[in-house]
C-alpha cells in the first residue's frame, strides 16, 4: 500500500523504508552453533537544501512525517532545489516489483524444514569420516527484504529481493597445514538448495587431493589459465571496481587514465553491470529511485561506460545507472556494482589450456583485491606442461598490472559461470553481488 507524506517547499526529501527477514542455521562439527530467526523494520529520511543532506533513522514508521518536519527546519529552503544537477539525477519512477511475496517466499519456509535440509546434507557428506577432514560447518541463511522508497519528485517504489544461501566448509588437516574445501550456494528459492550432496563431496575430493599432492610453485612470469570463478573474481575486483565513478571524483589522474573512448584491453574482453539480472545482485531500482539499467563497461576492449549514483552522474556529467546502493536503512548510498560479468568468447576451455607449454591454471580463490595492481589469493592450482594439468601447486597471491592484465588475455572460453555467493564491501557497507566469466587466459602474471 503506497504512503503518502507532507513534502517540504523547497526542498528535496526522500523516504526509504525496508521489513528485512532473515534467519540463520549453522551446524559445526556436529553441534548446532547458531538457529536464529529476526525480522527488521525501518526507515531513513533525508532532507536536501543543495549544500547539505539532513539524515535521520527510525524504526517507528508513525514517526516518518515528525523525522521529515524534523530535518526541514534544519535545512535551507532553495527555490531552485529541483534545478540542482543531483537533485535531476534522482529517479521518479512508480512501480511496485513484488517477486517473492507469495509461496515463494522465503519466509514460508518452517524452522522444521530449515533444520531438515542442514541435518540432510551434514548426514550424507559426513556419513563416512575421513581422517584428515577435522572440522565442518553447514551454514543456511534466507533472507527476504521488501523495500519502499517515497520522494518528493512523486517516487513511489514497492520493491523485493531474496536470496537461499548454503555452504559446506571442510577443514583439511595434513602435515600441519590447514586447507579449506568449501562448496556454495546462492539462489532465490528454498528448492533450489537441495540434492547438491555428490557435488559438494566431489569438491571435497578435490581438495584433499590437493592438499595431500600440491608442492611449491616456483615464483616467476607464467602464462596463467583463470577458471571460471577465478575470472569472475578478477572482473570484479581488477575492473568492476574502477567503473563505481565515486573513486574519480577527487582523483584527477583516475579520471585522465580511464577516459570513455579509450582501449583499455584485448579485443576479447568486454564487461558490463545489469541489476535487472535475477542473481544475487538483483536491484529493480537502486536506493535512489533509479531503474537498473545495463551499463556496458568495456566494449571488445574498448572503455564504454561506468557505474554512477545521482552525485557522480551529475559532476561527471554522464548518465545516470541505478548504481546507487545502500547495506540497509542505516546508511546513505555510494555507487556500487550488482552483476558484473565478462562475457563469454568462443574458445573451448580445454583448447586454451591445451595452448599453454609452460604454465599455471588457477582453479579457485579466497580472495582478490584491486587498484592499479591487483591481487588474487588463490586455494587451489595446477601447473600447465605441454598443454596438460600436471601437479597441484601452492600458490601464496597472483598478482598483476591492470592495463596489462586485460591486454594480455589471448583466450576467451565459452563456458561463462555467474557466481552468486559474492558479498562486497565498500566505505563499511557489505551488499550482495554477483560476477561472473568464462575462462580465460593470460599472457603474462607474476606467480609467488
Amino acid at each position: 500500500m503506497e504512503r503518502e507524506y507532507q513534502y517540504p517547499v523547497n526542498l528535496f526529501t526522500e523516504v526509504r523504508i525496508e521489513n528485512r527477514w532473515t534467519a540463520v542455521y549453522v551446524v559445526q562439527n556436529g553441534e548446532v552453533m547458531r538457529n536464529l530467526e529476526t525480522e527488521t523494520t525501518g526507515a531513513i529520511v533525508r532532507v536536501y537544501d543543495g549544500q547539505m543532506w539532513y539524515t535521520s533513522v527510525t524504526n517507528a514508521m508513525e514517526d516518518i512525517q515528525k523525522e521529515i518536519d524534523g530535518l526541514a527546519a534544519l535545512a535551507t529552503p532553495n527555490p531552485e532545489i529541483y534545478e540542482h544537477p543531483t537533485v535531476r539525477n534522482f529517479g521518479d519512477c512508480r512501480d511496485t516489483v513484488l517477486r517473492y511475496q507469495g509461496e515463494d517466499s522465503l519466509r514460508k519456509v518452517s524452522e522444521e524444514e530449515r533444520e531438515k535440509l542442514v541435518w540432510d546434507y551434514v548426514k550424507v557428506c559426513e556419513d563416512n569420516p575421513i581422517p584428515e577432514v577435522a572440522s565442518y560447518r553447514a551454514i543456511l541463511n534466507l533472507e527476504n527484504l521488501k523495500k519502499e522508497y517515497y520522494s518528493s519528485k512523486g517516487a513511489a517504489i514497492c520493491q523485493d529481493q531474496q536470496s537461499a544461501l548454503f555452504f559446506h566448509v571442510s577443514g583439511i588437516l595434513i602435515d600441519g597445514i590447514t586447507t579449506g574445501a568449501a562448496k556454495g550456494y546462492s539462489v532465490t528459492s528454498f528448492a533450489e538448495l537441495k540434492g547438491h550432496e555428490e557435488e559438494i563431496l566431489a569438491e571435497r575430493e578435490r581438495y584433499l587431493r590437493y592438499a595431500k599432492e600440491a608442492v611449491d610453485v616456483k615464483p616467476g612470469d607464467y602464462t596463467c589459465v583463470l577458471a571460471p570463478s577465478v575470472t569472475a573474481m578478477f572482473t570484479h575486483e581488477s575492473f568492476g571496481h574502477k567503473s563505481e565513478s565515486d573513486f574519480m571524483l577527487n582523483d584527477k589522474t583516475l579520471r585522465e587514465e580511464w577516459i570513455l573512448g579509450k582501449k583499455v584491453g584485448s579485443e576479447l574482453v568486454s564487461i558490463s553491470d545489469d541489476g535487472a539480472l535475477p542473481y544475487s545482485g538483483y536491484v529493480p531500482y537502486d536506493d535512489e529511485g533509479n531503474r537498473a539499467v545495463r551499463t556496458d563497461l568495456i566494449t571488445k576492449g574498448v572503455l564504454t561506460g561506468r557505474l554512477h549514483d545521482s552525485h557522480s552522474a551529475a559532476v561527471l556529467g554522464e548518465t545516470i545507472t541505478g548504481n546507487a546502493r545502500a547495506q540497509s536503512y542505516y546508511f546513505s548510498p555510494v555507487v556500487r556494482m550488482t552483476n558484473t560479468i565478462m562475457a563469454a568468447g568462443e574458445s573451448d576451455p580445454e583448447d586454451i589450456i591445451a595452448g599453454v607449454q609452460d604454465g599455471v591454471y588457477i582453479y579457485g580463490v579466497n580472495y582478490g583485491t584491486g587498484s592499479a595492481t591487483f591481487t588474487l589469493q588463490p586455494n587451489c592450482c595446477y601447473r600447465i606442461r605441454d598443454g596438460k594439468l600436471c601437479e597441484p601447486l601452492r600458490v601464496n597471491v597472483v598478482t598483476g598490472s591492470v592495463f596489462e592484465a586485460l591486454f594480455d588475455v589471448d583466450a576467451v572460453g565459452n563456458d561463462l559461470r555467474i557466481i552468486n555467493e559474492g558479498v562486497c564491501g565498500k566505505n563499511g557497507q557489505s551488499v550482495n553481488v554477483s560476477m561472473g566469466g568464462p575462462t580465460i587466459r593470460v599472457k603474462k602474471l607474476s606467480v609467488n
